[in-house]
């Protein structure tokens, strides 16, 4: 009797230790392996903005010209990721994560070297091109390893990017205001330990597809139902206005309010890349953070809360003395950021079987729109004033209503299974 109770015991601890049905494993290692990488990318990424008030001092641009040097940037990313998304949906490639890399080192190569303002703009499309083959191919890496935590694994994927650009600020401060243009030449190395890292990467995620072969019919399974086409449709508009103002915002807090600083408050650029490094580091957190909180109480939730959260912060900012624009630089950029990557997630269950493409959209939505920002704002700048775009600048957070619009986490899950009844009859 004793016996069988001991056995029946240990059966109950074994079926309480088995991983439950339907419950897939996180690849954690992968996981930090593909955020490293992506710290790299953008912060290699960032020299671009960091080194705009050295470029413009020294080759005398124009506020609207400066613009230009990161729409090129960003708008061939914008372009190009879900080009690559696209192509890496129909046929994945593990080894394009070092290639893209290696653009990049050549784009770092030429923007330490390069003489004129054509060739920096020449130099600054590599670095575009290799990150907008990054991010959509990281971003299928972390959606692989991500296991059942995909809100977890997008966080820990996207605050690499974030702590990246937070960088920027530093990098003003420490390198390129005593070293000038030259000292991009350092970051060689930064591309060259990420191509190291990226084919551990490469390795496993070829192993990854050997492991787990295409399905002929599974993208069929899991495509938009053609009921919900036009309300599927209207959501991803919706998302796309809030990416517009979320990166409106990110960009021009990040590019031109250092500006704002040193004509308002007499800053030097260093003090006032501080205040910067603060918003860049807080959303960082706030990436990381939103993750696991989306998984608990929902994407649309924390993509409300992300918007509208930040906008009375926002409308306070250009009115905020240089203490108080610390505190409101912190609190914004955590609350701003925090739906970063749930927006991608978002964007993925919205429309399923499309991870590299959605992901190239939205990622290079986001970097699409703040190029347009960039050129937009800096000619606002130019024909206006400084302090006037700030100000007009503050209310577009509040364009997050429209989160409103979007369908609830439980309606996307009941047109997924709506979809998947619909493809197994």
């Amino acid at each position: 009797m004793q016996a069988a109770q001991t056995g029946t015991a240990a059966s109950g601890a074994m079926t309480q230790a088995a991983p439950q049905p339907g419950i897939k494993p996180t690849v954690m290692r992968i996981l930090l392996a593909i955020s490293i990488v992506h710290l790299f990318n953008d912060s290699i990424q960032s020299i671009i903005p960091a080194i705009l008030p050295i470029l413009k001092d020294t080759m005398r641009l124009n506020y609207m010209q400066s613009g230009i040097i990161v729409f090129s940037l960003n708008m061939t990313a914008s372009i190009m990721q879900p080009v690559v998304g696209l192509y890496a949906d129909r046929k994945p490639s593990p080894y394009m994560l070092p290639l893209g890399m290696g653009l990049t080192c050549l784009g770092v190569f030429g923007l330490a070297f390069a003489p004129n303002y054509w060739l920096i703009l020449l130099s600054v499309v590599l670095v575009g091109l290799g990150s907008a083959i990054f991010h959509p191919e990281g971003s299928r890496v972390a959606h692989m390893a991500a296991g059942s935590r995909r809100g977890l694994a997008q966080s820990i994927f996207q605050v690499g990017g974030n702590a990246g650009q937070s960088l920027a600020s530093i990098m003003t401060a420490l390198i390129f205001v005593p070293l000038g243009q030259r000292g991009a030449v350092w970051f060689m190395l930064v591309a060259g330990l990420a191509i190291v890292v990226q084919m551990y990467i490469a390795r496993w995620y070829g192993g990854y597809l050997a492991a787990h072969p295409r399905k002929a019919k599974s993208a069929a399974a899991r495509a938009v139902s053609p009921a919900r086409k036009k309300e599927v449709s209207f959501a991803v508009v919706m998302l796309i206005f809030l990416v517009f103002a979320r990166s409106w915002y990110h960009s021009g807090v990040s590019i031109y309010y250092p500006f704002y600083l040193m004509e308002k408050f007499q800053l030097s650029l260093e003090h006032a890349q501080i205040y910067i490094f603060l918003f860049a580091a807080a959303g960082a957190v706030g990436t990381f953070l939103g993750g696991p909180l989306a998984d608990r109480f929902g994407r649309r939730n924390l993509i409300f809360f992300s918007m509208l959260g930040s906008a009375p912060l926002a409308l306070a900012l250009p009115y905020a003395n240089a203490f108080w624009a610390y505190v409101i630089l912190l609190i914004n950029g955590l609350i701003i950021l925090s739906s970063f990557s749930v927006t991608v997630v978002y964007a993925q269950e919205l429309i399923p079987g499309k991870v590299g493409t959605v992901s190239g959209l939205i990622t290079g939505m986001a970097f699409g729109m703040g190029a347009l920002g960039a050129v937009a704002l800096g000619s606002l700048i130019d024909k206006f004033h400084l302090t006037v775009v700030m100000q007009m600048l503050s209310f577009l957070p509040l364009l997050g209503l429209l989160t409103f619009f979007l369908p609830s986490d439980r309606k996307l899950k009941a047109w997924a299974q709506e979809a998947e009844g619909a493809a197994g009859k």
